[in-house]
């Protein structure tokens, strides 16, 4: 019985291998992990040990490889992007999420910088103008700071809201892209 049973049990989907760099940019310390497919996460904080354990508890079941050049130079262009975010950079992007998150991240991804949306405007550009709730889930579950840029959704009234990595870095993105 306990082989029948065995099939049925939940087990976690292995992730990758994930190898990621660390480094420091305007906003303080950022890591840069990427599957074979492109980046999995870029992460955002003031000590690149607290991003390390970070990505340790997002990717539990993942081989985590410390790099030696940079993610082959994904390091380099991630702090280009966040420094001068008027300048496009082609990133691989590989995130992972439910089809509704996936869906947020690329209407986010449409957002130009030194612009914003509200989660409403968001949750109509993906034609669910009810799930300005599940809008604002999606951006907090967003892996991939900057590059998906959830830093560029505010409230109705204009006003900023939450962010992942401190409304301090928000304000600072978005003042870095209006400036531009």
């Amino acid at each position: 019985m306990d082989k029948f049973m065995d099939q049925f049990r939940m087990r976690p989907s292995p992730d990758p291998v994930l190898t990621y760099a660390t480094g420091a940019c305007a906003l303080g310390a950022v890591l840069v992990a990427a599957s074979g497919n492109g980046i999995r996460a870029l992460l955002l904080g003031d000590s690149t040990d607290t991003l390390v354990r970070d990505l340790r508890t997002r990717f539990p079941h993942a081989e985590l490889v410390a790099s030696t050049n940079g993610c082959g130079g994904r390091l380099a262009d991630v702090i280009r992007l966040i420094e001068t975010p008027d300048h496009a950079v082609a990133l691989p992007l590989d995130p992972r999420g439910t089809a509704f998150q996936r869906r947020v991240w690329q209407a986010l991804r449409a957002i130009p910088a030194g612009e914003t949306r509200s989660y409403g405007e968001v949750a109509r550009a993906i034609g669910t103008p009810g799930a300005v709730r599940s809008v604002a889930s999606a951006c907090a579950a967003n892996p991939i700071a900057v590059a998906i840029p959830c830093h560029r959704v505010v409230r109705a009234d204009g006003t900023l809201s939450g962010y992942r990595w401190g409304v301090a870095r928000k304000t600072q993105l978005l003042q870095q892209e209006a400036a531009r």
